[in-house]
């Protein structure tokens, strides 16, 4: 079976963003939602997933992951509302279905 890398978006009710890469979406969210990473996830309560885009090699992953954190906060608004317009947790139909994660672009 072939790796995925995920870079991913996690926000709150305030719409604070934080970037991120990992090979396993899945466990990071649940670390994220269950404040185990100390850090500014844990600090700004980011529990919601709202983007993320799959990759196979990990070298393209953190390419992606650096020029979505580049990017000016309103650019990073406007990826996300292009997959996601109303900022949706994109882990709650996950969990609550038990399907495997599928990336909403790439």
């Amino acid at each position: 079976m072939e790796k995925r890398y995920s870079v991913y978006i996690m926000s709150n009710v305030s719409k604070m963003l934080y970037v991120g890469v990992t090979n396993d979406l899945e466990k990071r969210v649940l670390q994220h939602k269950s404040k185990l990473i100390p850090g500014y996830t844990q600090k700004y309560n980011l529990f919601k997933l709202v983007c993320f885009e799959s990759f196979g090699d990990i070298r393209d992953a953190i390419r992606r992951e650096k020029q979505i954190k580049g990017w000016l906060g309103s650019k990073k608004v406007a990826l996300i509302e292009s997959v996601n317009l109303k900022w949706n947790d994109l882990a709650e139909a996950h969990f609550s279905s038990g399907v495997k994660f599928e990336p909403m672009s790439s």
